[in-house]
């Protein structure tokens, strides 16, 4: 494994993602178009609801307006992310396979591929989370900002496996749609999860432990190092079993 040809699968697959300006703007118009809807669309009636990944029992008085911006933050960082992964993998499958025949290692690649990755989330938690700041001042920012980050990884790496496992691309894409609608899309809304039966199953999704900690880290002084710590576990357990495929997947005769 050598740094240059990491070094170059990185300078191509950016140059890949500049060429695609629709892609770009799309990147900033979608965050933009959501907080938008939310400053018009919410009200300012004031919602008690309790922070469950807190050890103890803690309950915030906050107006929907406001919990309505995180949670769209989360949600479409999530959204982004996911399917840019998708993307990542499926669009360069052809591309990875002649690569590796020329003398790469699937390591090589996957590592290339990771790294754009990280920091298109980092691009977008920042974009994302200074947007946010703009609609409503958040004290704790870059902790805010850290949490988007966190629901990057951990959509991010959902979106490799997709795209590691599944060759189809609108069969990836209706697997991305199922599992972030349902999960980061609806169910960790707070607004729908305080009221909830069986919150148990909300708490086993992937954006649970994010978006806990977003709300967490914008909204009060309390630590979310433990829900970081498992939403972390989350994103590389899917990290590891995309791998583990993208390896397999990559093996030449």
């Amino acid at each position: 494994m050598t740094s240059i040809k990491i070094l170059t699968g990185l300078s191509m697959i950016l140059k890949m993602l500049v060429r695609q300006k629709i892609v770009l703007i799309l990147l900033m118009i979608i965050p933009a178009f959501f907080l938008t809807i939310v400053a018009f669309t919410t009200s300012d009636r004031i919602l008690p609801f309790q922070l469950s990944s807190l050890d103890e029992e803690v309950f915030i008085n906050i107006s929907e307006k406001v919990i309505s911006f995180i949670f769209f933050s989360v949600a479409s960082s999530g959204f982004l992310v996911s399917f840019l992964a998708l993307n990542l993998i499926q669009k360069n499958n052809a591309v990875n396979k002649r690569l590796i025949v020329c003398g790469y290692h699937p390591i090589e690649i996957i590592i290339s591929i990771l790294l754009v990755l990280f920091l298109t989330i980092v691009f977008i938690a920042v974009y994302v989370g200074l947007l946010t700041n703009s609609f409503y001042s958040i004290a704790n920012l870059g902790r805010f900002i850290t949490s988007l980050i966190l629901i990057g990884f951990v959509y991010g790496s959902y979106g490799f496996l997709i795209g590691s496992f599944i060759k189809g691309e609108l069969e990836g894409i209706l697997m991305i749609v199922l599992l972030v609608n349902i999960d980061v899309g609806w169910l960790q809304n707070p607004l729908f999860y305080a009221e909830a039966q069986n919150q148990i199953i909300i708490k086993f999704l992937p954006a649970y432990f994010p978006s806990q900690t977003a709300i967490i880290t914008a909204l009060t002084d309390y630590s979310a190092i433990n829900a970081m710590g498992n939403g972390i576990l989350y994103g590389l357990f899917f990290l590891i079993l995309s791998m583990i495929i993208f390896s397999f997947k990559m093996r030449t005769r």
